[in-house]
């Protein structure tokens, strides 16, 4: 399976419902780095995985949509909690939307999947996989 990365970062500001997240019940800010592997079995004609151009633009079109907001007051997110994996998820099915409406180029779709992984810090990061 080849693959391909695109990294960008988001800033949010969010708070969390339940104890098991202790002080992070408030308000508070966070700063991740996204990165967005796009994996296919086989090379395109060009001999690449997708375009790393209109990848790295998508990616930063979708955490465009997140950054500098407080999540809490997102509709999309009413009733749940924005953690990392939660986010990781979003972030993963929005750049799905794109490949499907052809935004990441036509030999995108032959892509057989995608992994977003948002790092929290240097020691910490979720990730979410999906098909394509």
């Amino acid at each position: 399976m080849f693959s391909v990365t695109v990294r960008d970062h988001m800033m949010i500001a969010h708070s969390f419902r339940g104890e098991v997240f202790g002080p992070a019940q408030r308000l508070h800010g966070a700063t991740f780095v996204v990165d967005a592997m796009f994996r296919r079995p086989d090379l395109d004609a060009d001999g690449i995985v997708v375009d790393i151009g209109l990848a790295t633009e998508q990616l930063r079109a979708v955490v465009g949509e997140l950054s500098y907001r407080n999540l809490d007051d997102e509709p999309a997110f009413a009733g749940m909690n924005t953690t990392t994996e939660v986010l990781a998820r979003t972030v993963a099915d929005r750049l799905a939307e794109r490949v499907h409406a052809g935004e990441l180029g036509p030999g995108a779709r032959e892509l057989a999947g995608i992994t977003v992984t948002l790092h929290e810090s240097h020691v910490a990061w979720a990730s979410y996989e999906r098909s394509l």
